[in-house]
């Protein structure tokens, strides 16, 4: 869809699912289950939507999705749906990876960024041969120094490679990447997460990454169990919702299966989302 003068366009790497409590933290599943019913091993289905951005000077894509560099485990325990892949939604947009010339990671977990490299022969190749790989600082120095709490997060293969061949950016604080395309730090899911803001012409669009990975954590309490800094997230949420419902912003979901785009409308107080794409 066009925001302005940019065409964003959300796009397909498949389908996975994890696990409930992981994608709703303390909000009861009597409540959740209303909105993403759950399978027989208590997961539910969600979309892998990487984003296209063309402002007809740069190609720019944000996040790359889970990838194809599957263990069987993996296949099994994540049950992917491979049907959609990255490079067929890119061609099918008219683009081939290799126009691509900048990429921006909201951060470096595998869902996110598992699509940046390939496998060929035995070896790992960027995927996006051509591209800025634009991450966060703090992001890269936590995902190549990973805790027990984040070492299931971080997968090296996903990113190293692109360092390696010396196609990454490293920034610092809140900063412009194109005209009208911004990162912004929100934390909350990790230390350094970070939103990209989409303004043109007057419009505002938001790729939400994982501060709002699907339309039902718009509400500010519904917040992933596998935030690190929760409260971070719930300030982050707040201010945003506010923001966005008062300037009528377009929010991009990057894990809902159905809904890929939406603007907030506030309902005594309460937001809800009416779809747009």
């Amino acid at each position: 869809m066009r925001i302005g003068e940019v065409d964003c366009l959300p796009l397909d790497d498949g389908t996975f699912r994890l696990d409930c409590g992981a994608m709703f933290g303390v909000v009861p599943k009597v409540l959740w289950e209303r909105r993403a019913p759950a399978d027989a091993r208590n997961r539910i289905a969600l979309g892998l939507r990487p984003m296209l951005v063309r402002t007809g000077a740069h190609t720019i894509l944000i996040d790359a999705g889970a990838g194809d560099k599957y263990a069987p485990k993996e296949l099994e325990i994540y049950q992917f749906d491979p049907r959609d892949r990255l490079d067929m939604s890119l061609a099918e947009a008219g683009v081939a990876p290799e126009e691509v010339d900048i990429v921006v990671a909201t951060h470096l977990h595998w869902d996110h960024v598992g699509g940046l490299t390939t496998r060929r022969h035995g070896r790992l190749h960027p995927r996006f041969p051509r591209a800025r790989h634009v991450v966060r600082r703090g992001e890269w120095d936590a995902a190549v120094h990973p805790n027990e709490r984040t070492r299931a997060s971080y997968v090296a293969d996903d990113f190293v490679p692109l360092m390696e061949a010396g196609l990454v950016d490293v920034i610092d604080g809140d900063v412009e990447i194109v005209p009208g395309v911004r990162v912004e730090r929100t934390g909350g899911h990790t230390a350094h997460h970070q939103i990209v803001r989409i303004e043109s012409a007057g419009r505002t669009a938001i790729f939400a990454a994982d501060l709002m990975p699907t339309s039902a954590h718009v509400d500010p309490p519904w917040i992933l169990g596998y935030d690190l800094y929760p409260l971070d997230t719930l300030a982050a949420k707040k201010r945003l919702v506010a923001e966005a419902a008062a300037g009528e912003y377009v929010i991009f979901f990057e894990h809902d299966p159905a809904i890929r785009a939406g603007v907030i409308r506030l309902e005594r107080g309460r937001p809800r989302i009416d779809p747009v794409l």
